[in-house]
């Protein structure tokens, strides 16, 4: 773990280190002090020493001068009695060790005893030599002793001479003295010194504690309270407490400033959750907001008694109405629908719902029971979806045009169904996709069948994908027929599916699969591609049938990736098939999807002499308007008016006005799905162009339509 250097501790760290650093500067002032004390009692010793010294010599030079000079009539007259009384004279002061009286050749004439003992002997000492060659007074120092010698003369001539020693001992006791009473002194100063040193050390440590109470109160303490809040509000806690001051000061600024700021957050906060949580066109929670409640609900149930439904509502062909009346139309629906889900929701909420807008055109509610309320989730559930399915199916009113619309609903429960939030939306979505294949506007209870169906889905596609490769793809074609004289006019090209295990699948089912995967957009250039192929083949191998065209059924997925064009022309260009026998057959709803880009799409097709027409219609969103603006050589009635037509009138009357309405815009009309004579008459006689279905014609593979040809 990282240790963290704080402000105050760096503070009191620094603090330290000055203190360290006046310390040692303090330290060092007082070995030099005591230093400078040792040199100047040296000196001091050294100059006592010089002093007492030169007064001892000084006194003893006098001394012995006049010692000499009265000595000089005793000496000549060699009067032992009176050198002797003036010799004890001076041996009498405290400090002299001796005095001696010599001629000239050093013998002892007297030494100040009563008996004389060492008269007439020559001097021995160390010092005797110099005494005896000296012609002046001379002195002479021994660590013990001042030795002082006077020649005596008459006159100018030396009789002898004169030696006093003045012991040093007590010199030397002064000296002491003098110098213990100095050292003394100067320890006495160096103490006092220590003492106002260490008071000095003692004051600017309170300064420091001093200084340090206050940056921690007036500092540390604010910018610690600033960093907590911080901290807080980094971790969520938006509304932790901001310090508050009155100072006018740069911290107090600084905390100001720092209020501010968090309140900015906090509005700030607020607004990004409300954005985040909610659905900017309805109003209602969005994706996010609804797991969130989804996931702390589970929480909250987990052992207990309790029960939930979620509802997958999914409008049916919303699509629909964005592209024919535009994404706006489209918004005016949306908001439409979540009032009306709101509406249903309270006239039938007996426990607690949770509405949110799952994106798209998805809506979520998440029902909540809890056990001994007297309801069956079940039941309620299936009770509200009834109700949501009655209510979404009303026409809504958009810009003055009636929409009907639908909702296909999915319902999974809890605990029954999963126990995650997971698996709970994933079982929502199955359910919902399975009532869009029972036929929408309708609702499903997600069932373990169900998981079954959607993996067969994903191992369909896993094994779609190279099937054409693989050969297990192919076409058949199903004959057109001209109704007015029952002559062969072409073929559609439909594809079939061998699966190796399951057998043939069906069209719906694997066209389907492909179209949400994308794989449509690899399959459908190789199906135009073999269908020119066999087209060609029908003209080299058969007479007469090179007026035969091929009709191929192109995805909304490969118009809307915007190269059909160089893909047909690619085609075309490959196989030397005529552009005007191949009829690209497109849906309504992909045509009138997006009218401006497809007619620049068609019109660039129909200027190569390919034939344009619109499959299944009747069935889409435009009626026949949208015939004026888009540019389309032929209709196909779809094959649901055509079953009916010979029982229901108004099927019959809606066939007849496309027929003749196709006719004024100069459209070729194409019926599918004739599988009774019936109808095939009823169709000529309305003036119908040309028809297909199974009465005049199965789907068969190129072998039999060969043979057909014949």
């Amino acid at each position: 773990m990282k240790l963290r250097h704080g402000l105050y501790p760096r503070f009191l760290l620094l603090a330290a280190g000055v203190l360290v650093v006046v310390l040692a500067v303090v330290g060092v002032m007082l070995h030099r002090q005591a230093t400078m004390q040792r040199e100047v009692v040296a000196l001091s010793q050294e100059s006592i020493h010089a002093l007492l010294f030169d007064r001892v010599r000084e006194r003893g030079q006098a001394v012995a001068r006049q010692l000499a000079d009265s000595l000089v009539n005793p000496l000549y007259y060699f009067d032992l009695d009176a050198i002797g009384v003036l010799m004890r004279n001076v041996m009498q002061q405290s400090d002299v060790s001796y005095v001696i009286v010599y001629d000239n050749s050093g013998a002892v004439i007297h030494d100040g005893s009563d008996d004389i003992a060492t008269y007439g002997q020559a001097m021995q000492d160390p010092l005797a030599y110099e005494v005896v060659t000296a012609r002046d007074m001379h002195v002479q120092v021994t660590n013990k002793v001042l030795d002082v010698s006077a020649p005596i003369r008459i006159g100018g001539q030396r009789i002898g001479g004169v030696r006093i020693g003045y012991s040093l001992d007590s010199v030397i006791a002064d000296e002491n003295r003098a110098t213990a009473a100095m050292r003394g002194r100067m320890e006495d100063i160096g103490y006092q010194h220590a003492l106002w040193v260490l008071l000095m050390m003692l004051v600017l440590v309170a300064i420091g504690v001093v200084v340090s109470l206050v940056v921690q109160r007036s500092l540390v303490r604010p910018i610690r309270q600033l960093a907590n809040a911080a901290r807080e509000i980094e971790a969520g806690n938006f509304a932790t407490e901001v310090p508050v001051t009155p100072r006018d000061d740069e911290v107090g600024d600084l905390t100001r400033a720092f209020s501010r700021m968090g309140d900015s957050i906090v509005r700030h906060d607020r607004d990004i959750r409300r954005m985040a949580y909610t659905d900017a066109l309805t109003g209602l929670s969005n994706r996010l907001a609804f797991r969130e409640h989804l996931d702390q609900q589970l929480m909250l149930v987990r052992g207990a008694a309790r029960q939930m439904a979620l509802l997958f509502a999914d409008i049916d062909d919303f699509k629909r109405v964005n592209d024919t009346l535009g994404h706006d139309a489209g918004d005016e629906v949306l908001v439409q629908f979540s009032s009306r889900i709101r509406e249903v929701i309270e006239r039938h909420d007996d426990g607690h719902a949770t509405l949110a807008r799952f994106g798209g055109d998805e809506f979520v509610i998440l029902l909540e029971f809890a056990e001994g309320s007297g309801a069956d989730i079940r039941a309620r559930a299936s009770s509200l979806a009834d109700a949501l399915v009655a209510e979404l199916g009303r026409p809504i009113m958009v810009r003055g045009r009636q929409v009907f619309l639908g909702t296909s609903i999915g319902i999974t429960l809890f605990p029954d169904d999963a126990s995650n939030a997971a698996m709970l939306m994933k079982n929502g979505d199955i359910a919902m996709y399975q009532a869009k294949v029972a036929g929408k506007n309708c609702h499903r209870f997600y069932s373990r069948a169900m998981d079954q169906a959607v993996e067969r889905r994903v191992h369909m596609e896993q094994d779609l994908r190279g099937a054409w490769e693989r050969g297990e793809l192919s076409l058949v074609y199903q004959p057109v027929y001209r109704l007015s004289d029952n002559a062969l006019t072409g073929a559609e090209a439909l594809l079939r599916w061998q699966h190796p295990e399951h057998g043939p699948i069906a069209p719906s089912v694997f066209i389907d699969v492909a179209e949400q995967s994308g794989l449509i957009e690899t399959i459908g250039p190789a199906v135009l591609r073999a269908a020119c192929v066999d087209a060609m083949r029908w003209t080299r191998e058969r007479e007469g049938a090179e007026d035969l065209f091929v009709a191929v059924n192109v995805s909304p997925r490969q118009l809307r990736n915007g190269d059909l064009s160089e893909q047909v022309a690619q085609a075309l260009a490959d196989t030397g098939l005529s552009p005007s026998r191949l009829h690209i057959e497109l849906t309504e709803t992909a045509v009138i999807g997006d009218e401006i880009r497809a007619s620049t799409l068609l019109g660039r097709l129909r200027s190569t002499g390919v034939k344009v027409w619109l499959d299944d219609f009747g069935t889409g969103f435009s009626g026949l308007s949208h015939l004026r603006r888009v540019p389309v050589d032929g209709v196909k009635i779809d094959r649901s008016f055509v079953a009916d037509v010979l029982r229901d009138p108004d099927d019959l009357a809606l066939t007849t006005a496309i027929i003749a309405m196709a006719h004024s815009l100069g459209i070729t009309v194409v019926a599918e799905g004739v599988e009774k004579e019936g109808q095939y008459d009823i169709l000529r006689e309305r003036g119908c162009d040309l028809a297909q279905g199974y009465w005049l014609g199965y789907p068969m593979v190129m072998q039999d339509f060969m043979a057909l040809l014949d």
